[in-house]
């Protein structure tokens, strides 16, 4: 398959990937063009700013969940209709697992043979430039390093910084954004705040679009990208074997949602519908399951503490085994209690025993893998499937439902398994292993047939 496509990678974390990408997909949308975007690493929010440009979905090029030639599928996949496809590196460009390239954003430019542009804020420097261009570019060889692009500058120290690393290396430079403090995006403990809550987000955008058009070459930014070579193709053969419908908590407080999981879901034939627990008073009708994704619950505790109506209706749902998964921000909510920064307390849904407590660093952080200890809706025991974690608060009761274990042979237990509900600080990553995505669906539909059953007696 031959797909245009670029990635904007960096130094290291700071330097400004974020902007230059969104910079990047907002002109090259601007240009008409049907972009598919990829971020490479673990990361739910990055995308969102990625789908609210293009319009379309953003997916995960990760090379610790997926093995070459399934990172590759995925990559054919959705990348088939799109004019140009933008992946964003995370962190630096060589950094991976445990002080390692394994599972970095090199990894992923070498297992889909991409073009990158990497993006180096020079402040402060004048030959030294030359010597991180030279060193970036020789460090791991062969590398897809092409080309550079030069971040928070002087409009009128741009000639002075490309004529350094022209001179100093074969590597061209692709253009520049200015320093715009106007552009600084806020943050919080788990990182930027989420596209939805930026304020005057298409004022931001619609500035780095102007300025991009006039400081990116974007003509040989996409001539790069048509450089190249073709991939494998593959094609998609999942049957719809489900007849289910699952309820997909969606709102502030619930949006950690890989596109993937979703998608295999419904590739398997289940109908997604979605809700909030923070303003619906009741469930959606007749689901067959349901699904918590991580997300900002710490934030919202008033809101979802007071919606006594929803909790109720959730309870009673549960009663009736209805076929639960909750990840992290999810696994929170469905707790007794929770309590803040300011050690306040709030009843949460009250699925699960336990109580939560929100810490002033992380707890836990970084890819895992998970077995499972014990029969669970996603499968029996000994099933696995990779997942990561990244949280500030932590519970009284995490659970022993399955054995997570980092890459660097550390481990611990995880999640809470009743029969029906099974939570935890896990994000998983079904494409990993897909069985785990129809051993649910597979629940799910176990449940809708005996509710069925149910209704004829």
């Amino acid at each position: 398959m031959q797909q245009k496509r670029i990635m904007l990678s960096s130094t290291g974390s700071g330097t400004g990937k974020t902007t230059m990408t969104i910079a990047l997909l907002s002109a090259l949308n601007y240009k008409n063009l049907k972009i598919q975007s990829f971020k490479c690493g673990c990361d739910y929010i990055d995308p969102m700013f990625h789908s609210y440009i293009t319009g379309r979905k953003t997916y995960q090029a990760d090379p610790y969940f997926l093995e070459k030639k399934q990172l590759q599928k995925l990559f054919s996949q959705v990348s088939a209709q799109a004019d140009i496809s933008i992946l964003e590196g995370a962190m630096g460009f060589y950094d991976g697992i445990s002080g390692t390239s394994q599972a970095s954003a090199y990894t992923v430019s070498e297992w889909l043979k991409t073009p990158v542009l990497l993006i180096i804020s020079p402040k402060g420097m004048g030959c030294s430039l030359g010597a991180i261009c030279k060193g970036f570019q020789n460090f791991r060889m062969p590398n897809q390093i092409q080309g550079i692009l030069l971040n928070q500058i002087r409009p009128n120290m741009y000639e002075y910084y490309k004529k350094i690393i022209q001179q100093e290396t074969n590597l061209q430079v692709y253009g520049y954004l200015p320093d715009l403090p106007e552009m600084k995006l806020e943050s919080r403990h788990l990182g930027l705040l989420t596209a939805q809550e930026i304020t005057n987000l298409d004022k931001k955008i619609n500035l780095l679009r102007e300025t991009a058009l006039q400081t990116l070459e974007l003509e040989n930014i996409v001539k790069l990208a048509g450089t190249a070579p073709e991939l494998p193709i593959y094609s998609k053969k999942i049957e719809p074997n489900y007849n289910i419908k699952i309820g997909i908590a969606k709102d502030k407080a619930f949006c950690f949602y890989y596109a993937e999981n979703l998608e295999l879901l419904e590739q398997l034939g289940a109908e997604l519908i979605y809700f909030s627990p923070i303003s619906d008073k009741k469930l959606p009708e007749n689901l067959d399951g349901l699904y918590f994704g991580g997300g900002y619950p710490e934030l919202y505790l008033p809101e979802l503490s007071n919606n006594k109506y929803f909790i109720k209706n959730l309870k009673k749902a549960s009663e009736k085994n209805i076929p639960v998964f909750a990840e992290c921000g999810g696994f929170l909510y469905l707790l007794e209690k929770f309590y803040d920064s300011n050690q306040k307390q709030y009843s949460m849904a009250g699925l699960l025993s336990g109580s939560a407590k929100l810490k002033n660093q992380l707890c836990r952080f970084g890819y895992i893998n998970l077995t499972a200890q014990e029969n669970t809706i996603l499968g029996n025991s000994g099933i696995s499937i990779k997942a990561h974690e990244f949280h500030y608060a932590d519970s009284t009761q995490n659970g022993n439902a399955f054995l997570s274990e980092r890459p660097s042979g550390a481990n611990w237990y995880a999640m809470q398994n009743t029969g029906n509900i099974l939570a935890g600080f896990p994000h998983v990553y079904f494409l990993s292993n897909p069985k785990i995505a129809e051993n649910f669906c597979k629940a799910c539909q176990k449940f809708h047939d005996l509710q069925e059953r149910n209704l004829k007696c």
